[in-house]
């Protein structure tokens, strides 16, 4: 589901259901998870189990994936990457750091925000943009959509900047191919000075999103040139 939404570069390994809930966790993990609810561990061990089968394709041992300064996943030397996990379904996404500078993805239930969210996460140029969208195709929920394509440009950004982005601090436009109701892409216009990326400053990022089997996905890649 997400791989499609990623380069070639890119490895993507993904489980459904409770596939990988009970996967062995190193001891570093497992006391991370010593205090924590069942449905947080099964979450934890079945979104590891993603990462370190990509580790393997990508020909690198598996091995502890310990959250960093604001959670953010830390990545064996050499590899970039990014992770997520919504009820029933998770995935992690690697790849040589040669390849991108930096990626983000993002999974959640297709289904409408709760009511008040929308006007916490949505400038008002957004809501305006989505709510066409909702007329012409109202078989996606693009409040929740907009809300993932937000997620997938933060978790691209910070390993960037290692700053938080606000909810407000991206403008995202989504759009969908043509052709396609179910399928598009968007760009994020940064209302913040953007992260350097060798010689360049970036003011955007591009990415591209997916709604199906009652998921909505988006991945965000960052090339270095």
């Amino acid at each position: 589901m997400i791989e499609e939404l990623l380069p070639a570069t890119v490895v993507v390994m993904e489980a459904r259901g409770d596939e990988g809930a009970d996967a062995p966790l190193y001891p570093q993990e497992a006391a991370l998870m010593e205090r924590a609810v069942e449905k947080r561990r099964r979450e934890f061990r079945a979104v590891r189990s993603c990462a370190r089968r990509a580790m393997e394709k990508l020909g690198v041992p598996p091995q502890p994936v310990l959250p960093g300064e604001r959670g953010a996943p830390g990545w064996p030397a050499g590899l970039a990457g990014s992770m997520t996990h919504c009820t029933g379904y998770c995935a992690a996404a690697l790849v040589r750091a040669d390849d991108l500078a930096s990626l983000g993805i993002d999974a959640e239930v297709q289904g409408p925000l709760p009511e008040g969210v929308l006007s916490s996460v949505a400038l008002p140029g957004e809501a305006e943009r989505i709510g066409r969208l909702a007329v012409d195709r109202p078989e996606v929920h693009w409040d929740r959509l907009l809300f993932s394509a937000k997620e997938a440009v933060y978790k691209a950004w910070f390993p960037l900047t290692g700053k938080w982005l606000d909810f407000m601090e991206a403008d995202i436009e989504l759009s969908t191919d043509p052709g396609e109701r179910t399928r598009g892409g968007f760009r994020a216009a940064l209302l913040v000075p953007g992260p350097w990326v060798g010689d360049r400053r970036l003011d955007h990022f591009t990415g591209r999103w997916t709604a199906e089997s009652g998921l909505v996905a988006t991945a965000v890649a960052v090339p270095h040139g």
